[in-house]
């Protein structure tokens, strides 16, 4: 018997680097960004620089909206023409209601086998959690086993950010006017990292550079002796920044991959520009 053919599906808060997209066959769904008057599809529409450029100068923060239960319905369909069965890894349930708009599809769809994943992360924190499940379905495993070794990726990856500017936190309704002037005075950068599926504040630092150290400084904490298997470095239009960091990380850690990408405009409208992130996990 010839092993099951599995489509993976994600959403564009991801922002897994296309090579690996198109290497391993990765289905995306957009999601919806709406600023303004504007609907705008997520990566289709309107690509980060464009965004995160517009960013910078709006007096109006955009929101994100999930693809509709039916936009899902068809794309589930799309994918199953060429595939015996979907996983469909997505972006944490906590901040998105991307999963129950996936799942109402689900209930609608009785012949092709779906089975839904809460990465419990976004950005590449949710992007190595469906490499994980795109690479066991490459090997031809069967679909348990594929949504067995996203699960297993969900509980090791981590992601942390640092935050350049409290603005668009304050912005987005995530700080105080008070807190966000005391940080402004003091330069204060910052850290944040994903826990029970929500976006934290983990701890601070005084400069830029000193929030980046502390960054590295908690990634090799929490690794406890472990080698760093894979890592991904996630920008915030400061792409340079982000190179940077890649060395950093390169020199410190020695992953056995690291990429660098840009970021789901569904964490940077709340981060804002000038953020960095850092994903990883470590080795079995």
């Amino acid at each position: 018997m010839s092993a099951q053919k599995i489509a993976v599906v994600t959403d564009s808060s991801a922002y897994i680097p296309a090579e690996l997209v198109k290497r391993l066959d990765i289905h995306v769904i957009p999601l919806w960004l709406i600023w303004d008057e504007d609907r705008l599809l997520d990566g289709i529409d309107i690509q980060p620089q464009a965004f995160y450029e517009r960013l910078r100068t709006s007096k109006s923060l955009p929101t994100s909206s999930q693809p509709s239960a039916k936009e899902f319905e068809l794309f589930f369909q799309k994918c199953g023409k060429d595939s015996d069965a979907v996983v469909a890894v997505l972006v944490s349930t906590k901040i998105s209601g991307t999963i129950d708009c996936a799942q109402a599809a689900v209930n609608e769809i009785s012949d092709l086998p779906i089975q839904i994943v809460d990465s419990c992360s976004s950005s590449m924190g949710l992007g190595f959690v469906v490499l994980a499940a795109a690479r066991a379905a490459a090997a031809g495993k069967s679909i348990e086993e594929v949504v067995l070794a996203a699960e297993r990726m969900r509980d090791d990856v981590r992601l942390l950010f640092v935050v350049d500017t409290l603005e668009y936190l304050h912005r987005g309704g995530r700080i105080g006017g008070a807190k966000r002037l005391f940080g402004t005075l003091l330069q204060i950068k910052p850290i944040l990292h994903f826990e029970d599926g929500l976006i934290q504040p983990h701890s601070q630092a005084r400069t830029r550079k000193k929030a980046i150290e502390q960054m590295l400084i908690i990634a090799e904490e929490r690794l406890s002796g472990r080698a760093m298997a894979e890592a991904c470095v996630v920008n915030i239009d400061c792409r340079s920044d982000g190179q940077a960091l890649v060395e950093m990380v390169k020199e410190r850690f020695q992953p056995g991959s690291i990429y660098l990408s840009d970021c789901s405009p569904v964490v940077g409208t709340h981060v804002g520009p000038g953020g960095l992130g850092l994903a990883y996990y470590p080795e079995a």
